[in-house]
């Protein structure tokens, strides 16, 4: 699955020179928690986050009215405050890859540049959430099978013909080697059309660590 089929197509920008109160003013009427910074030939320079506004803007400890505080976040523009050079994604990045990059650079969005480097939309991690539910299955009503196999070639076929031998139509297949004894893999898939207690007791026959539940 590629960014693409997750991202948002229509993008909310402001340019640098855009004050820190219209940014503010911005967000909340959209609702969003990011904005990505364009100059006039429409190129991406940059992006703010709801989270650089909050860092920049006067305390309610502050001794200003609040005629005095619009002064001074007037003032203030975005060039200022926004992160120059964000990370970014294409449309064809895959999901994961996108999702790995946020995890790693402690990032909530993502602009997405064509290959020509026009903004074409933007990722967020609700985005994400939302790709990691219909990959795994979760929203929708069907057997959660978890257990722990060897890592090696040929295991989760194996399963996979148990649970298929059981009558069962599989959806999704998930593994980690995350958290579990060196040579195993946890195993996740999730299943319609058998009888759960049944590929429990199957599934046991030749793994360890299994679980069987109905959503």
């Amino acid at each position: 699955m590629r960014v693409s089929k997750w991202m948002s197509p229509k993008v909310v920008t402001l340019q640098p020179t855009d004050s820190i109160s219209t940014a503010i003013h911005l967000m909340k009427e959209k609702r969003i928690r990011r904005i990505p910074i364009v100059n006039e030939s429409g190129k991406l320079v940059g992006i703010v986050s709801d989270r650089d506004l909050k860092d920049v803007s006067p305390s309610r400890a502050t001794t200003l009215d609040i005629w005095e505080l619009h002064a001074v976040l007037d003032k203030l523009k975005i060039s200022d405050v926004m992160t120059k050079k964000p990370w970014t994604v294409t449309p064809e990045t895959p999901i994961e890859k996108a999702a790995a990059l946020m995890l790693e650079k402690r990032v909530e969005g993502l602009p997405v540049l064509d290959d020509k480097g026009n903004l074409v939309g933007i990722l967020t991690e609700g985005d994400v959430f939302r790709a990691l539910v219909d990959i795994t299955g979760a929203g929708k009503k069907r057997t959660r099978v978890t257990l722990v196999i060897p890592d090696r070639a040929g295991s989760i076929r194996e399963v996979a013909d148990t649970v298929r031998a059981q009558g069962g139509t599989i959806f999704s297949i998930l593994s980690s080697t995350s958290k579990v004894p060196a040579g195993k893999r946890e195993l996740v898939m999730r299943v319609e059309g058998l009888v759960p207690e049944a590929l429990r007791v199957e599934l046991m026959k030749s793994w360890s660590g299994v679980a069987v539940e109905t959503d």
